[in-house]
């Protein structure tokens, strides 16, 4: 991966996170031991690195975040108990999971639901999803998340997704996306459809005003020779993926 995240980067240095992290590190912590928190959970830590995924991200306890795609609610079982007492946490786009099977239990009764009239749907015969009526219907937000979610949409689907985090964000915050990478490049197969390309999710997102601050290297894995898909066997749980970092700067 970062042979591809070198392409357009010379000179990006590490940007510091404004606050201190003590206070929500420990919230953190709190959320990954919890004794609710289910085990198949947490048997995905080594590999997920939260805590220090949201470091790098920059997340502090009295933000408000928005995760989008939260699938069925690993990162939102992190999420919500750190920011519960002093920020706020929604939730958009493909949210039905997490609302029916986390959302009724204690402690998750203060995470908000928003973007209910979002349209999630694959076109008969189409590989890619589409996103319709995706605003998130928010403003002035600290932080948008998504993870492993950004090669599931069509290019109109993906501009929906970058386009509405942007016009939540209030201005200098953060998109923090995650995903399986393929390589540079590369054309569309069975074994890379749940890939993507960074160097072209960077053009993407860029393009809908956000600036580049940041990459890491937390899920590199140099063994993960790129060239099959991400469930199999071989290489389920120690896929190579990029983690970026975006700021909302003014178009």
């Amino acid at each position: 991966m970062l042979a591809l995240l070198s392409i357009g980067f010379v000179g990006l240095g590490r940007v510091a996170n404004a606050g201190d992290f003590e206070d929500t590190k420990e919230k953190i912590e709190a959320a990954l031991s919890a004794d609710d928190r289910p085990e198949k959970d947490a048997l995905r830590d080594k590999n997920r690195k939260p805590l220090e995924t949201l470091d790098f991200f920059g997340l502090r306890d009295d933000m408000k975040v928005v995760e989008l795609l939260p699938g069925g609610g690993w990162y939102t079982r992190v999420l919500a108990p750190v920011l519960r007492e002093n920020g706020e946490l929604s939730i958009a786009y493909g949210t039905g999971t997490v609302e029916e099977k986390l959302l009724t239990t204690d402690g998750f009764d203060q995470v908000k639901v928003t973007a209910q009239d979002a349209k999630i749907y694959r076109p008969t015969d189409a590989r890619l999803y589409v996103i319709e009526d995706g605003v998130l219907g928010l403003r002035k937000v600290d932080m948008v998340l998504t993870f492993r979610n950004y090669h599931n949409f069509d290019a109109a689907g993906r501009k929906a997704m970058n386009d509405a985090a942007f016009t939540a964000l209030k201005k200098g915050g953060i998109y923090g996306v995650v995903d399986h990478t393929r390589r540079h490049m590369e054309d569309d197969s069975s074994e890379n459809r749940r890939r993507f390309d960074p160097v072209k999710a960077v053009s993407e997102i860029q393009s809908s005003g956000f600036e580049l601050l940041d990459f890491s290297t937390l899920h590199s894995r140099a063994d993960d020779e790129l060239r099959y898909e991400v469930g199999r066997k071989t290489v389920t749980g120690n896929t190579d993926r990029w983690t970026l970092k975006f700021k909302k700067v003014q178009k």
